[in-house]
């Protein structure tokens, strides 16, 4: 899956921040690595399905991010957390 660039709601951008304690650069760096995606549940709109990134920042976090793939290509941030011990796992796995 090719992602060229983020589309970032304000609103997002605050809950993240506030309630997960997760940046715009963290979730960035996410997809700057290998992250394994999978997804979700088919969107709305053809085409536009929500997906999961799990994946690593530099300074080693791991974050669980949720997204829209945008016929654009890119990715509009829904949600962004640390990821759970079966996350983590899944991430283990599939990620080697």
């Amino acid at each position: 899956m090719k992602i060229t660039g983020f589309v970032w709601l304000n609103s997002v951008i605050d809950k993240i921040e506030i309630k997960h304690g997760v940046y715009v650069e963290e979730v960035e760096e996410v997809f700057a690595g290998n992250p394994v995606i999978k997804r979700m549940e088919k969107g709305r709109f053809r085409g536009e399905d929500v997906y999961r990134a799990l994946g690593q920042t530099r300074s080693g976090r791991y974050l669980v991010v949720f997204f829209i793939h945008k016929l654009t290509q890119k990715a509009l941030v829904l949600s962004a957390r640390d990821m759970d011990r079966k996350e983590r796992r899944a991430y283990a796995k599939q990620s080697k």
